[in-house]
Parts: structure tokens; C-alpha cells; sequence
């Protein structure tokens, strides 16, 4: 289980590049097209008639952030009750309510945009707890490990 539980912190480590490069090709995207001459308003977001390259990092974002992540990080949580190692759920734990606290910034952002400077600080600090977790669980020995091999070598 030690092993799921470095894939899973991992892959949410790799989720939080994936978020990153996804806002800032829409941003950067929708940027250009504003400077290219394209207009933005209430009307073009309610319409989807908008089309620039980048559109889709929007899409990923949202999606990704609202249902992928979340499930990762709640497998991740879960595994880590198997992973019987010092620190597997607590690292597992704050990873997860991270992750909570990043969606709730993210809906809110909308409301407060103010609140994106968070959310964006917060992906940092879920990057680096996912990247400490998955180096912990690689750190520890196997409970199979050399010593007991070592005991039992025969004493001349």
C-alpha cells in the first residue's frame, strides 16, 4: 500500500503542473485574443461563442480542479490508513483538506476575485505536501526488511 500511496501523492503533485499549465494557457490564450482585437463580455461567457486558442485551458481547469483532484486526493486519503507507515495520514489528511479549501477558493474567486491570490498560493503549498508525502513513503524501510536479514545471519 506504501507504494499507491507514493503513485497517489504523485499524481497529485502532477495534478497541481497539469492546473497550472491549463489557467495559464487560457490565460495567456484569451490575452492574445483580447490584443488581437477580440471582446469579452458577460454575453460571450453565457454563450460559449467565444473561441480562442486556450479556450479548452478553462474547461480543464474547472473540471479537473472540481472533480479529478478531489478524487485523488479522497483515494489518497483513504490509503493512507493502509499504508502503515509514521505520518502517512496526516500528510494524506492535510493534503486533502487542501484540496477542499482550493475548491471552495475557487468557487468564491468568482464572487471575490481577490480570493485567487489563495488559491494560487495554495496550489504551492498542495504541491509541496503532495511531493513531502510521496518522499516519506519512499524514506521508510520495508517492515521485511535487511534487519531482520541481519539478525538471523549465522554467528561463526
Amino acid at each position: 500500500m506504501r507504494a499507491t500511496y507514493r503513485v497517489l501523492a504523485y499524481l497529485l503533485a502532477l495534478e497541481v503542473v497539469v492546473q497550472a499549465a491549463a489557467i495559464a494557457w487560457a490565460v495567456f490564450g484569451l490575452t492574445a485574443w483580447i490584443e488581437g482585437g477580440g471582446v469579452l463580455d458577460k454575453a460571450g461567457m453565457e454563450s460559449e461563442s467565444v473561441a480562442f486558442d486556450g479556450v479548452a485551458g478553462f474547461m480543464v481547469h474547472g473540471m479537473n480542479g472540481t472533480l479529478i483532484v478531489p478524487v485523488i486526493a479522497l483515494l489518497f486519503l483513504v490509503v493512507s490508513f493502509f499504508a502503515r507507515f509514521p505520518g502517512a495520514v496526516a500528510w494524506a489528511g492535510a493534503a486533502f483538506v487542501t484540496v477542499v479549501v482550493q475548491v471552495a477558493l475557487g468557487i468564491f474567486s468568482h464572487s471575490l476575485p481577490s480570493l485567487g491570490l489563495l488559491h494560487g498560493a495554495l496550489a504551492l503549498v498542495l504541491l509541496v505536501i503532495a511531493l513531502v508525502a510521496a518522499r516519506k513513503a519512499s524514506d521508510v524501510p520495508a517492515a521485511t526488511g535487511a534487519h531482520r536479514g541481519a539478525a538471523t545471519a549465522p554467528v561463526s
